[in-house]
């Protein structure tokens, strides 16, 4: 069969165990574009990622009640494979990194029940990889990738399955999130040039562009974590054998503290919670904002396990790339008024959201640590030219990522 006959195949399958994931139009993304955007909201499905799709296709392929599954996961493929291996009544050892968030670990073992062992090892990712491959190799079980696998990127297409029947014709455009490229394989191999893409990456982990830049997979290590979803050093072998002949151009990567601001206004304005690389599609609209006027374009939301744990984060990340809070070292005199002196500079829509001396030790300026929270960018060039004026001296650290790890 086909790789799209061998993709149907999968996706009927799949309907003994959930359902579709919705497609859902959004009419406020619709309205600001100007085109028909639609959300494929994987964060819907029972382990709320699209990850269980290629562990279930992998499953199914082999006698699963017999046999004895191995991944190394800390997050949705981990989640994925216990469900599945509960399902089918398989075996499951399942490697975390002793990192791992405990909420993580006991939605896991929910998920598997009895049927799934999970192993904590390693500080790092790398390390936990290496003990599930070991393992796997010793006990001649299955190990699965949660991407690098013919069977889980097979899986992982029956998401462009449904969006075909769902929509009931073919989208202009498709957006899709990128780590190892799982998904985005599935995606294009069952699409074909059929549609135009828009393959999403984040901007500290761009194994996909580098990648196709250098011809082959490439190690983009150090990576930044936060998109945990979509954090991988490496793309895979078998994932980049069917992207390679991408466009470098249809490829996109976005800030980390970008995808924050999207996180919070997809809570806020439409009670849809997603977790970093969950909106990474939907942030990336405004890169292509002029080729998708008029068109139907499809935003894979590709989950939704979001500890709200990192809630305040998220929303000090969006707001300081919204411009609307910074942070700075101020050099405060050191006699009476001047406290008084500085927040008389404060605007009606200026607030204080940290204050705190670092140095008290000068006989005539200590150092203090000050955040500013406003309504509107722009305040700040008022707030800083007031603090010129009247002779303050300040250091804005905001964007300062090694100092404000140790300050902020």
């Amino acid at each position: 069969m086909s790789f799209q006959d061998e993709a149907r195949a999968g996706e009927r399958a799949m309907r003994a165990v959930f359902a579709p994931t919705p497609l859902l139009r959004n009419d406020m993304l619709s309205a600001r574009f100007g085109a028909d955007i639609w959300l494929k909201r994987e964060d819907l499905s029972p382990v709320r990622s699209y990850k269980l799709r290629g562990a279930f296709n992998a499953m199914r392929k082999v006698d699963a009640g017999d046999a004895t599954f191995v991944c190394a996961s800390a997050g949705n493929h981990a989640q994925g494979v216990a469900y599945m291996c509960k399902h089918f009544g398989a075996r499951g050892v399942i490697f975390m990194p002793v990192t791992t968030p405990q909420q993580k670990i006991m939605k896991t073992q929910m998920f598997g029940g009895d049927h799934v062992e999970v192993r904590l090892t390693g500080d790092y990712f790398d390390d936990t990889l290496a003990s599930a491959q070991a393992f796997s190799a010793k006990v001649g079980a299955r190990f699965l990738s949660p991407f690098d696998d013919e069977d889980v990127i097979e899986g992982q297409a029956s998401v462009a399955v449904e969006i075909e029947a769902q929509l009931g014709r073919l989208p202009d455009r498709i957006i899709l999130p990128v780590g190892g490229g799982g998904l985005s394989a599935g995606t294009r191999s069952y699409f074909g040039d059929r549609i135009a893409y828009t393959f999403v990456e984040p901007s500290g982990a761009t194994s996909l562009a580098d990648a196709v830049k250098a011809g082959e997979p490439v190690d983009v290590s150090p990576i930044n974590t936060f998109v945990d979803g979509a954090a991988v050093a490496k793309i895979g072998d078998r994932t980049f054998a069917r992207l390679s002949s991408i466009d470098p151009a249809e490829i996109v990567d976005i800030a980390e503290d970008r995808i924050c601001k999207t996180i919070i206004d997809m809570l806020n304005v439409e009670g849809v919670v997603l977790e970093p690389a969950g909106a990474l599609a939907i942030e990336a609209l405004s890169n292509v904002a002029d080729q998708i006027k008029g068109r139907t374009v499809v935003c894979i939301a590709s989950g939704g396990n979001f500890d709200f744990e990192r809630l305040p984060e998220v929303k000090e990340r969006a707001q300081r790339y919204a411009g609307i809070k910074k942070y700075f070292i101020l050099r405060m005199p050191q006699r009476p008024g001047a406290l008084k002196d500085f927040l008389n500079i404060l605007g009606p829509d200026d607030d204080i959201a940290r204050f705190e001396y670092l140095k008290k030790s000068a006989r005539n300026f200590g150092s203090v640590l000050i955040g500013i929270e406003t309504k509107r960018p722009e305040n700040f060039d008022r707030f800083f030219s007031a603090l010129d004026a009247q002779g303050f001296t300040y250091t804005d650290i905001t964007n300062d990522e090694t100092l404000a790890q140790f300050v902020i």
